[in-house]
Parts: structure tokens; sequence; C-alpha cells
């Protein structure tokens, strides 16, 4: 019990002392550029709640977890295939390595050229960066199995189907979701990146908007959204984490004698 509060209030404590700094700092401000934190909470709920939260925050999300979803399912897929095979992985490892050193960003101007302001390039741009996390951690999760449990998986004749779902991705998993945990941090900030370029909605699109009409308290109430939003994304991924990777993090905690 004991342990478990003391977890709480360490990962509690250090953002209430930030925000209590911030208050404190900007109490008697003046400055146009750095107003008081009252002001920017005084303009949080009229500012987004309801249209902007329905009409950019929403849309944003959308489009995060769909570019999220596609480059787990590409980057755990094409992972598993490379990992398993020694020649395809000397053969694809110049390409990879070549995609994996361009900036997901530099991409949007050409993405725009192909797909336009759509929803579609912005999906795009979140899948370019957020698949090479999880496609490098699966290959190198898979290429981590143990040797004794793929030889006794062959031994025993256990179909590929079989073999995929009963040893390799179980195995993978822990490094799987490590990636996953990296990449959902950054399919963030390239979403807002990708609604800054180009867009008619979103969050990326909306905090501009405000820099650009000097809407400051208006501004960081939009920055203060979207650090709310990853917060909450991070704490229902690490609950499915939890839940998925159970038996690993039970072992893992077995072996600190927890």
């Amino acid at each position: 019990m004991a342990h478990h509060l003391r977890r709480v209030v360490l990962a509690v404590g250090l953002p209430i002392a930030l925000v209590a700094a911030w208050w404190f700092a900007t109490a008697d401000s003046t400055s146009f550029f750095w107003p008081p934190l009252r002001d920017i909470l005084g303009t949080f709920v009229e500012t987004w709640w309801p249209d902007r939260l329905v009409g950019d925050v929403l849309p944003s999300l959308v489009r995060l977890l769909t570019g999220f979803a596609i480059a787990f399912v590409l980057g755990v897929g094409l992972g598993v295939a490379i990992g398993k095979s020694r020649a395809l992985r000397a053969f694809l490892e110049p390409v990879l390595e070549f995609f994996r050193a361009i900036p997901p960003p530099v991409l949007v101007p050409i993405l725009i050229l192909f797909f336009g302001i759509s929803d579609t390039m912005k999906i795009v741009v979140i899948i370019t960066g957020c698949v090479w996390p999880i496609l490098l951690n699966t290959v190198e999760g898979v290429r981590g199995l143990d040797e004794v449990l793929s030889d006794t998986s062959r031994i025993y004749r256990l179909s590929r189907r079989a073999r995929l779902w009963h040893h390799v991705l179980p195995g993978a998993s822990p490094q799987i979701f490590a990636g996953a945990r990296q990449s959902l941090s950054v399919g963030i900030i390239l979403m807002v990146i990708s609604e800054m370029f180009a867009a008619s909605n979103g969050l990326g699109f909306t905090i501009i908007q405000f820099q650009r009409t000097y809407a400051i308290p208006q501004m960081f109430s939009g920055i203060i959204v979207l650090g709310l939003l990853g917060v909450a994304l991070a704490l229902i991924f690490r609950l499915v984490e939890a839940r998925i990777l159970r038996w690993y993090l039970g072992l893992r905690a077995a072996q600190r004698g927890e």
C-alpha cells in the first residue's frame, strides 16, 4: 500500500509543483506575450467547450488514432516478416535505413501534392512517423525470441499460424509495445505539425490561428489541451499495455521479489 501511495505522490507531485510555479511566476505579469495563468485558465472553458472540442479536438484525435492504428498493423506485420527472415532483412535494410533517416515533417509538402490538404494527407504523415519505432522494435523482438521455444514449436510441428499467435507475437510483445509507446508520442507531434501546414480545423490549426491573431491566452490554453490529451492517451495506453502484458509484468515483478 505504501509503495503504491509513494508512486502516486511522485506521479502527481511534479505536475502540481510546476503548475504552482507557473501560477506564482506569472501572477503579477503585465506582459502581453506572457499572461498570468489565471487569465489563461479563465478563457479555457469558453474557448474549447463545446464547439472547438467537437470541431477541433475530436478531428485531431480521430486522425491520430487512425494513423497510429494503421502504423501499428504495418509495423508489426512487416517487423515479424523481416525479423523471421535473415535474407529479407539483408535485402530491405538499406532501404529501411534510408526512409527512417528522413524526418516525416519534410514529407508534408510532397504529400500535399499527392493528397491535397485532406485528412488523408495528415493521416499519412502520422503513419510515416509512427511506423518506424514499431517496425524496428518488432524486428528486434522477433530476433530475440527464445531459441529453445522456437525449436520446440518446430519439433511439435505447429502450423505457421499457431507459431505466430502462440509464440512469435506473445514473445515479441514487450518490444512491440515499447515501440508503440514511442510511436504514440511521435504521432501527437506529427498530428499537430500536419495541421499547422494545411488544415481548416484541428488542434494544430487552432493553436497557430490563435498565435497569428495574437490571442495569446487562448493559444496557451490550446497548448494545455494538447498536453492533457497526451497525458490521457498515455494513461489509456498504459492500462491496455498492463492488461495485455500482465504475464510479462508479473514475471518481472516476481524476479524483483515484489
